[in-house]
């Protein structure tokens, strides 16, 4: 990750610094996570800066305004690079971690912080393929003739391991050649080092024992189990770019990404009778009111089905 400051000349750009640390260290952020909390930081503080017309020291901090942030968030709206809302709220969010942080390790504390309010954004619901779709992007990545054939393997192994056992995909590169030949359940280790059970079913387990099988590189337990070209760790972008070609070929929406497999996963659980708690868990979601989205997808595409299959529907 980028170093997120570019001068050590404030107290508050040094607490930055020991924040990230903390959160890469400690709480085991993603590098996503601590890239974008580091900008929104240090953007409030270069901001406050300015608006104040000194550097920021950590009593300075703990004198802030509901003002003062208030200037900030309509300049992150306005400004140069205005935000959208959801990015807003985002910017926000890290800033109440970040003094959050300050007041329980530091012992400065803002109370001003609490007065400020985000703005207003509609809850995104999670965007899954349909089965049909999901099956198909199985088939596609197995019958892909552009590629290699252990390519093929992996690449279906790898989308079959997101849509039949829920996983992210940082979860499903994450596994090591030890992990082969999967069992009935697999160990995940998941966000904020969270471990759970995951379920897997026969043919996922098969769709990685047919790659193995034809993968050219040799490994022990602890090399990564998905190889890239060359050999060494199979990456996000990778896989990213492999459902990219493959929706191309089947004309599906830009929806349709490595995720939407994870979504797909819970959505069709949900619309086969699986309780919400027990999709929790498999997913590894921290709260219910996350895994509760997926209710409103089910009765959407539930209502979709109705409309087009009642005579008076349509």
């Amino acid at each position: 990750m980028a170093e997120p400051v570019t001068s050590l000349s404030t107290e508050a750009r040094i607490a930055q610094i020991h924040w990230l640390s903390f959160l890469a260290n400690e709480r085991r952020a993603s590098p996503r996570t601590l890239e974008a909390y580091g900008a929104a930081v240090s953007n409030l503080i270069a901001f406050l800066e300015r608006h104040r017309g000194d550097t920021l020291t950590l009593q300075g901090c703990a004198e802030l305004k509901a003002a003062d942030f208030r200037a900030w968030l309509a300049f992150r709206r306005t400004g140069d690079a205005p935000l959208s809302a959801r990015s807003l709220s985002h910017a926000l969010s890290a800033t109440r971690a970040f003094f959050r942080y300050l007041d329980r390790r530091l012992g400065v504390e803002n109370a001003e912080l609490a007065l400020v309010r985000g703005p207003k954004v509609k809850p995104s619901l999670p965007r899954p393929v349909s089965e049909t779709a999901a099956l198909e992007l199985l088939d596609e990545a197995g019958g892909d003739e552009d590629q290699a054939e252990w390519i093929r393997a992996r690449d279906e192994a790898v989308l079959t391991l997101l849509y039949g056992c829920g996983l992210r995909i940082s979860e499903a590169l994450s596994l090591t050649r030890g992990d082969a030949p999967l069992g009935e359940t697999i160990r995940i280790l998941g966000k904020g080092g969270k471990t759970r059970i995951a379920p897997v079913l026969p043919v996922v387990g098969e769709a990685v024992d047919r790659y193995l099988a034809v993968c050219p590189y040799p490994a022990t337990s602890g090399d990564p189990l998905f190889r890239a070209v060359r050999g060494g760790a199979l990456g996000p972008r990778a896989v990213q770019a492999m459902m990219a070609r493959l929706r191309g070929r089947l004309g599906l929406p830009t929806s349709a990404t490595p995720h939407a497999l994870r979504h797909a996963f819970a959505t069709h659980l949900l619309g086969a009778g699986a309780d919400l708690r027990s999709i929790q868990e498999l997913l590894g979601h921290a709260s219910l009111s996350t895994t509760q989205k997926y209710t409103a997808v089910d009765a959407e595409g539930l209502m979709a089905v109705y409309r087009r299959a009642h005579p008076s529907g349509g």
